[in-house]
């Protein structure tokens, strides 16, 4: 017996230790796992389908901005302006249309590149102008928030129905799901399969070191802003399709859920580390928070401040891993 014993422990604590280093490195999925689990005990409406959709539909928007904001938090930069770059890239987009008579098609290009120009900017203010990351993307929040109010005159513009696309939906599933999951492998495939994602993390992890071993950082630096902005481009036309309309004040607030929901899924502010799988559960788990307070009939007061619990509860757990690993 004593001799079984000895045999089938290390076992079983290898075991324990594999289990443990996994829900180490998956908190969010665990998290969110036994969130859906403690919900549906508290309401069983929770997990039925149109919740469940509608959880999706909340989520798409701060997870299309979570993705390009992942781009800049793996390098170890911030991103304040996607928000305000959101509502930029679809007011012009709508202005296009109702002002300039730009085809449907077009105006969802205009929103797109007006989006990357944007970030694209921010990037070569930090990469080229030696500023820092909080001050340049802070200086384009303004900037593109300004912009929004003078294209607009300050009162919503209709968007074409080619934009409105994206406030529908095909086979029952809402198009900004799908335009979600299309970010998501986009997010994916540049991170794990091209060059510029490996330069992305060598970034993050030391920036000198990159640039010892012939990375073009500066270069590297400006196409993760610009796809930043691309993608913040991408969510303000979702939103403004959902709305029918680009309003001046869309997107407000929103950069500060897209840093979060990057963050709760496993990245480091420190940089050097991020997945998009981490990002898309990060943000669907906002969304279950929210979705699950809402049902709950919880304050929206109180909400914020959950969120804002979670938030630091994420960023010390990632602390807490980085000095268990080291």
């Amino acid at each position: 017996m004593t001799a079984t014993a000895q045999t089938t422990s290390p076992t079983r604590r290898s075991t324990l230790s594999k289990v443990g280093h996994w829900a180490m490195n998956n908190g969010a999925l665990v998290g969110l796992i036994l969130l859906c689990i403690g919900l549906f005990i508290a309401t069983p409406a929770f997990l039925t389908i149109p919740n469940i959709i509608n959880i999706g539909i909340q989520a798409a928007v701060v997870a299309i901005l979570a993705f390009g904001m992942t781009f800049v938090i793996v390098t170890a930069g911030i991103d304040l302006s996607v928000g305000s770059v959101a509502a930029l890239g679809a007011m012009v987009s709508a202005y296009s249309f109702a002002s300039l008579n730009l085809p449907g098609i077009l105006t969802v290009v205009v929103g797109l590149g007006v989006g990357m120009l944007a970030g694209s900017i921010s990037g070569l203010a930090i990469a080229y102008g030696k500023l820092p990351a909080f001050i340049a993307t802070l200086a384009m929040m303004s900037i593109a928030r300004g912009l929004t109010l003078v294209v607009s005159n300050g009162t919503p513009i209709d968007t074409s129905d080619t934009v409105n696309i994206f406030g529908s939906r095909v086979a029952g599933i809402p198009v900004p799901i799908f335009a979600m999951v299309l970010a998501g492998v986009v997010c994916w495939f540049v991170l794990s399969r091209t060059v510029l994602g490996r330069s992305m993390y060598a970034v993050g992890g030391n920036i000198e070191a990159a640039r010892l071993s012939g990375i073009p950082v500066k270069r590297v630096l400006v196409w993760v802003y610009a796809l930043s902005g691309l993608f913040a481009g991408l969510a303000g036309l979702v939103l403004a399709g959902r709305l029918r309309s680009a309003g001046p004040q869309a997107g407000s607030g929103y950069e500060l859920d897209a840093i979060a929901a990057v963050v709760i899924g496993g990245a480091s502010l420190a940089g050097g580390s991020g997945r998009a799988t981490g990002t898309l559960i990060g943000a669907i788990l906002l969304a279950v928070i929210r979705n699950g307070l809402n049902i709950l009939n919880v304050s929206s007061f109180w909400q914020q401040v959950v969120i804002g619990c979670v938030i630091a509860l994420a960023v010390g757990f990632d602390v807490f891993r980085r000095k268990t690993d080291s």
